[in-house]
């Protein structure tokens, strides 16, 4: 697999004035707006990948026998682009995001694309439309490279044989332009996120599709996100929603950290692995384990857990203020975002903007 493809520039005769790039930027939101061009890569079975382009941003067309339509052999990423505070860009450790892909596509019996060539990708389309790339505090450009079948053929014993690889990006707002402000969550009891030797650690879109139902549920008993519990027993904690939850136990320089471990039915987050390894530096011991429903409820109620917040790349930190299932709620401290968490976030942004020293190496420069 060739990681020094040349791509074909074919730079869009129609990009956005500056005027309308402005006002976009202005009120950019979340995922309603996009650049002016796209990356794409082709992959076949025997030739590898090839035909890597930037384009302008368009439809993508697709036969109607393409396998990724019937048979949901699809995976995506997610991560940001910038503004430095001395005005450059950069991304946050995105051959992390590359390594998680071509873990997803080990599990979904997809071709690995090479780490140099994933981030060779991000740069061109980033550089190529670095204007897009919001200066305001706290707004940032949201990257998403996904790959899908395309091969046309509805057979279904066997993964397709050619791919396309396709980087998207959209300017996001600031996740708490309002303010913080700590979401109700909702134990689901009558739906399964993934199970032992699922797609549970893949980011591919069939995961998501499949909370929906959940997610709908936590809504229409007024929480904002549902909580997924183990497959098995439905009482060991998960996840929130699309985020990897974290569990702060004491207060001050008592604090501690536990996020439930990676079991193979729980996405490894890009987020959660910086956490574990920034809080430790910070004096905040952090470990990995399991935690049950109950235990979650007893050590709210004790004292004993203070804070418990979701991570991930859209919102960073989000503070858990309250939960609720079929047969009982709690609150989580006093309900209000926690020092630690607080502090986790400001500090994890502060590297991710350039703003504080980044002693890890997360930090990509583009341009």
């Amino acid at each position: 697999m060739s990681s020094t493809l040349d791509f074909d520039i074919r730079l869009s005769e129609r990009p956005r004035s500056a005027a309308e790039r402005e006002a976009i930027l202005a009120d950019p939101g979340w995922g309603r707006h996009f650049t002016d061009h796209m990356i794409t890569i082709r992959y076949a079975a025997g030739k590898g990948w090839h035909d890597a382009r930037l384009e302008p941003y368009g439809p993508i067309a697709l036969d109607p026998a393409s396998q990724v339509l019937h048979y949901s052999q699809e995976l995506f990423e997610g991560l940001k682009a910038y503004r430095q505070a001395d005005g450059s860009i950069a991304t946050f450790r995105p051959y992390a995001n590359a390594a998680r892909m071509n873990r997803s596509a080990q599990r979904m019996a997809m071709p690995e694309i090479p780490e140099e060539l994933f981030v060779r990708s991000l740069e061109l389309l980033v550089s190529t439309d670095r204007d897009w790339v919001p200066t305001r505090a706290g707004h940032s450009l949201y990257l998403r490279p996904f790959m899908f079948a395309t091969t046309r053929a509805l057979g279904v014993n066997s993964p397709a044989d050619e791919y396309l690889f396709v980087v998207i990006a959209s300017p996001s707002g600031d996740y708490y332009a309002k303010g913080i402000k700590p979401v109700s969550v909702w134990l689901s009891q009558d739906y399964t996120r993934a199970a032992p030797g699922g797609t549970g650690q893949a980011k591919t879109g069939g995961n998501y599709a499949a909370s929906f139902a959940g997610q709908a549920q936590a809504v229409a008993h007024g929480c904002d996100q549902v909580v997924w519990l183990d497959a098995i027993e439905h009482r060991w904690v998960e996840e929130v929603g699309s985020m990897n939850l974290v569990f702060v136990y004491g207060s001050g320089a008592d604090a501690r950290l536990l996020t439930p471990a990676l079991t193979g039915t729980l996405l490894p987050g890009i987020t959660r692995d910086s956490l574990l390894k920034l809080a430790p530096d910070l004096g905040i011991p952090a470990e990995e384990g399991k935690i049950s429903i109950d235990e979650w409820q007893a050590g709210c109620e004790s004292g004993e857990i203070t804070e418990v917040f979701g991570c991930g790349t859209a919102a960073v930190i989000s503070p858990v203020g309250s939960v609720k299932a079929a047969d009982r709620s709690w609150t989580i401290g006093d309900g209000e975002p926690g020092p630690i968490s607080m502090r986790l976030r400001e500090e994890l942004i502060g590297i991710q903007y350039g703003s504080r020293p980044d002693p890890y190496g997360w930090v990509h420069k583009i341009c």
